[in-house]
């Protein structure tokens, strides 16, 4: 080779030189194996980092979803007098800007009665126009429909809840309250029964099997709320932005009232699932650290293995920057490759994670994602861009780092020391 060929950056011979250390001979086979180990660890390492990271982020999309599907962003509450006048309010909020639509409720919990037994549920009475509004709820329909929702007394069961009582489109539901008239013997429980309008499935187990919604008139007569509601719920364009809102909101209503919005009533929830994605981030990038260490380990060892490569290398012409740059591009290698790996096989993870839950699930005959421990129905997965090249890159510089010490030590080896390695 020329002096120009050994003192030229990343030459063609140096690319040579590390590939051919990267190839197995007969008795480079543990080193060999020490460099699928790293390769198989980094390749998990990141796989595994995007798949739980996307997992974790797909809970907190779909829970937000949820609950704000169903759930106003903020909710006006009454302070000092009921809120009989709902309707001047409702449309005052309305025509702030921002604001998607407002829907005024009344809300009360009752125990339900049915031929498959009783369970306690939350009714909600709202309009059909409001209900309609409500995409989560007025989309996902499994029996029966929301038209003439205002007409007649019939009420909305979520799936679940319509399976635990043993009813279907068209039975009869008694619901029992147990702030009903008022008597000489004291408060009599109220009892009456409605007509299954529609059953319809939101997939969040908690709601599915906990509430239902009743026609606003027919809910105000059940709860003896007569011309009030119990709160008006705002919906705005972007849930993010309700602490810059809530001031309009407060001076559109223009009277007494107390104001809270979706942040503060989830607040301990999602700060739970945040600490626990962070905490699993940290946890899962010491897989890729470990590997990376595997790197160090291989490395060191070929080096030592290929003392008397050095020795000729060297005095050749190769400079001691030409030795370490060849050390690095071997080490390197296995992170890069590693990690592209790891990228697909977590791409393709969380692109079929629904499919491999079912299966898993069919294979163990157990229920891999109960609904009722996770509150959905379906396994998640969103991978965030910025997340997954953040993966990415802190698997590529670790394992750029991890080649630099044994890289080094192969460049500081003189060709008559590097022979006693032989």
């Amino acid at each position: 080779m020329s002096a120009s060929e050994t003192k030229a950056p990343f030459a063609s011979f140096e690319w040579m030189m590390a590939f051919r250390y990267l190839r197995s001979r007969r008795r480079e086979t543990f080193i060999s194996i020490i460099s699928w180990l790293s390769f198989f660890g980094i390749m998990l390492g990141v796989a595994t980092l995007i798949i739980v990271m996307a997992v974790m982020n797909g809970f907190r999309t779909e829970l937000l979803d949820k609950i704000l599907g169903i759930n106003g962003h903020l909710v006006i509450q009454p302070q000092d007098s009921p809120l009989t006048d709902y309707d001047t309010i409702a449309k005052r909020v309305e025509g702030v800007d921002g604001v998607r639509y407002v829907v005024p409720f009344v809300e009360g919990q009752i125990l339900a009665s049915g031929p498959g037994g009783a369970v306690g549920a939350l009714v909600r009475g709202m309009s059909g126009e409001s209900v309609s509004k409500l995409k989560l709820v007025s989309s996902n329909v499994l029996q029966g429909s929301f038209e003439g929702f205002d007409d007649g007394e019939g009420i909305a069961l979520g799936s679940r809840i319509a399976r635990s009582l043993g009813v279907v489109l068209g039975d009869s539901v008694t619901l029992i309250s147990p702030k009903g008239a008022v008597t000489p013997m004291g408060v009599a429980p109220r009892i009456k029964s409605y007509k299954v309008k529609a059953v319809f499935e939101i997939g969040m187990s908690e709601y599915d099997s906990s509430f239902i919604f009743m026609p606003l008139a027919a809910a105000q007569a059940y709860f003896n709320q007569d011309q009030k509601v119990s709160a008006i719920e705002v919906y705005v364009d972007d849930p993010d932005a309700v602490g810059q809102m809530r001031p309009m909101v407060e001076e559109a209503v223009d009277r007494q009232i107390y104001i809270t919005d979706w942040r503060f009533r989830n607040v301990t929830f999602f700060s739970a699932l945040e600490v626990e994605r962070n905490l699993m981030f940290i946890i899962l990038t010491l897989i890729i650290l470990v590997a990376a260490l595997n790197i160090i380990s291989g490395l060191i060892m070929l080096v030592k293995d290929k003392g008397s490569d050095i020795a000729i290398l060297r005095t050749m012409g190769a400079t001691r920057a030409s030795i370490m740059r060849i050390f690095m591009m071997t080490g390197a290698a296995i992170g890069f490759v590693g990690t592209v790996a790891g990228f697909i096989l977590g791409l393709l993870v969380c692109l079929n994670i629904e499919s491999i839950r079912q299966f898993v699930s069919w294979i163990t005959r157990t229920e891999l994602f109960s609904p009722e421990l996770y509150f959905l129905s379906k396994l998640p997965a969103d991978m965030d861009v910025t997340e997954t090249v953040s993966v990415v890159l802190i698997a590529l510089v670790l394992s750029f780092l991890a080649t630099l010490y044994p890289a080094w030590r192969a460049s500081t080896l003189d060709p008559v020391e590097a022979l006693r390695y032989e």
